[in-house]
């Protein structure tokens, strides 16, 4: 449920190059609490890299990003560090501790940042494997999980960071069709519990029924906006209905 009070997330005239390669130029939007952003449009377009600006594991090289009304400062190591508690991110291919199990996966970044002792960690990880579904999985490390788990996993250890605001960056895109179902669903769980996110994805289900807001993103720039009731309407001709309408025949040639 969004909260109509001041945006959690402020992102103001955000860019970025790499070389001569412009991938944002002059993104902005704001992002309420509760509310769900979906990132659609063409592979280049610049989705993953203004996910990783957000939370700075790319700086940006103009532009603002305020989180709570307070601005980051990216020359400041405690800026970053700050943001990067509040704003959990969830990537395309897991990025698990391969030589830790599903467990220790989870308790390592609760003991080193949140400082947790050893007993309220595990309790902590042990509830998020729950809310996954992967409580019978805690002691198996990554390389003896499907792709489905391993994902699940990499939501489990976001969530106990208790994180403002959750980036999804395509996270789907590496699996298996049939493992698919079970990350959507705890994706849509977060959504009924309240969970502020951004998620970039090319799932039908996620954009259509999930989202408050569709941004499309073309050559680095957000070129259409909307609920998807408006954008995905029958006869419609915007921008997103014909890119959901390719992604939908694409799946039933795949079918």
């Amino acid at each position: 449920m969004i909260t109509t009070t001041n945006p959690i997330l402020r992102i103001h005239n955000i860019s970025k190059s790499f070389g001569s390669s412009t991938i944002l130029n002059s993104v902005s939007f704001e992002l309420a609490k509760g509310e769900i952003k979906v990132l659609i449009g063409p592979s280049g377009g610049g989705k993953s890299t203004l996910l990783q600006c957000i939370n700075c594991l790319v700086v940006p090289d103009s532009g603002e990003i305020e989180l709570e009304s307070e601005r980051v400062d990216y020359s400041r190591k405690q800026d970053l560090y700050k943001l990067r508690q509040k704003i959990g991110m969830i990537f395309q291919d897991f990025n698990l501790f391969d030589h830790l199990t599903a467990l220790d996966n989870i308790t390592i970044a609760l003991r080193k940042v949140k400082k947790l002792d050893k007993k309220e960690a595990m309790r902590r990880a042990r509830l998020e494997l729950d809310q996954v579904g992967l409580s019978d999985k805690e002691a198996l490390y990554p390389a003896q999980l499907s792709g489905g788990q391993k994902q699940r996993l990499a939501i489990a250890r976001a969530l106990a960071m208790d994180p403002k605001i959750l980036l999804l960056d395509e996270p789907t895109s590496a699996l298996d069709p049939t493992l698919i179902g079970e990350v959507i669903a705890v994706i849509k769980g977060l959504a009924v519990n309240g969970m502020t996110m951004i998620m970039a994805t090319h799932q039908i289900s996620l954009i259509s029924n999930l989202a408050d807001q569709i941004l499309f993103m073309e050559d680095g720039r957000i070129v259409e906006q909307g609920p998807p009731a408006a954008l995905l309407a029958a006869g419609s001709t915007s921008k997103s209905q014909g890119f959901c309408d390719r992604l939908n025949e694409l799946a039933e040639v795949e079918g």
